[in-house]
């Protein structure tokens, strides 16, 4: 009778178990066929026959308005095709040694683009399931010169491939405007995850309520949080970019550093270089120990908007990104790290 009853409590456990496990996030997209616009504009830039006329540079403009202009107007600065000196300048950048140097490098890194292509179609998906009404950017890579490397408009988002070559890239070493802690997030492997990021910033911006520390970690915590609904499968180190060890650090003193910013009363600091100590990237977190990683506000506004939406399952997705009662959040997450 032990025997049956010992399995009978473990089978009635098991769902419960389950439950506990269960990713609320994972939800079913088979049924959403729509796929998500892939231009290798690198490609058909660097592949025009002429790059010495306008002709076709006008075509790859009357292809692509919008990108084309986003390109060269705010990333590589060459201006527009209706500038003067646009055919001197572009063609100064298209036959740059580096630059051509670097489009090689591109090439052989990204030969094999399917897997990449796999992961943002996939992710999209889950962005049509939360907003079904919502049109889907399309998206485009290139190559900026190391000058950006996720950047977005109006239904647009480009990714510069040369900014994610692999933190052994020699290139990085050699830019001195490029920090040792930024290229340990250079490699091909950070690029879906800073594009659900990037759009998550574009579609839901910063509101005039996130005047305070508080308000910023809360608010970046509802972009990671949609960064969890995009890529629920991806392990939490490489959508906020921290290496395995930083992200245990995290966990091992979320209860400390909570309490640290309780005592120094810094939730409710809006004192700019307050808020950027702990939202801003940097090698460590400025009032931590020196083992900490960057942007441990954010980190922590993350597990405080995960512990609200675990407390209240009733509440969509749409309904938290639109939520900028971020006192609330906090209060009905019930946030108490021990």
């Amino acid at each position: 009778m032990k025997v049956v009853f010992r399995l009978f409590l473990l089978g009635s456990l098991l769902p419960v178990l389950l439950a506990c496990n269960h990713n609320r996030l994972k939800v079913d997209i088979s049924g959403i066929n729509k796929n998500i616009k892939i231009v290798h504009f690198d490609k058909e830039l660097f592949d025009l026959h002429q790059k010495d006329t306008l002709s076709e540079l006008f075509e790859l403009h009357k292809k692509y308005p919008d990108f084309f202009d986003l390109f060269t107007y705010k990333v590589i600065r060459v201006g527009g095709v209706d500038d003067e000196q646009f055919p001197y300048l572009m063609t100064r950048f298209l036959t740059d040694t580096m630059i051509v140097s670097v489009k090689n490098l591109v090439d052989k890194e990204f030969s094999d683009f399917d897997p990449i292509s796999k992961q943002i179609n996939k992710a999209f998906k889950y962005y049509q399931y939360h907003f079904p009404e919502k049109e889907l950017p399309a998206i485009y890579t290139c190559i900026s010169g190391f000058n950006q490397s996720v950047f977005t408009a109006e239904n647009i988002i480009g990714i510069s491939l040369d900014k994610y070559l692999g933190s052994d890239c020699n290139y990085y070493r050699l830019l001195s405007t490029i920090p040792q802690y930024k290229i340990l997030n250079m490699h091909k492997e950070k690029i879906v995850s800073d594009v659900a990021y990037a759009w998550g910033i574009t579609e839901f911006a910063r509101t005039n309520k996130a005047t305070n520390l508080l308000g910023n970690m809360i608010h970046e915590g509802k972009l990671m949080y949609f960064v969890d609904a995009l890529l629920p499968e991806m392990e939490d180190s490489l959508k906020i970019g921290y290496t395995g060890k930083q992200l245990e650090w995290c966990k091992k003193n979320e209860p400390q550093m909570w309490l640290t910013l309780v005592e120094k009363k810094m939730l409710y600091s809006n004192k700019r270089m307050d808020i950027i100590r702990y939202i801003n990237d940097a090698p460590y977190t400025n009032g931590f120990p020196l083992e900490s990683p960057g942007r441990t506000g954010i980190w922590i506004g993350w597990q405080i908007v995960r512990q609200y939406m675990k407390k209240h399952p009733e509440v969509t997705l749409p309904q938290l990104m639109q939520n900028s009662d971020y006192q609330g959040i906090l209060n009905d997450s019930g946030y108490f790290p021990e």
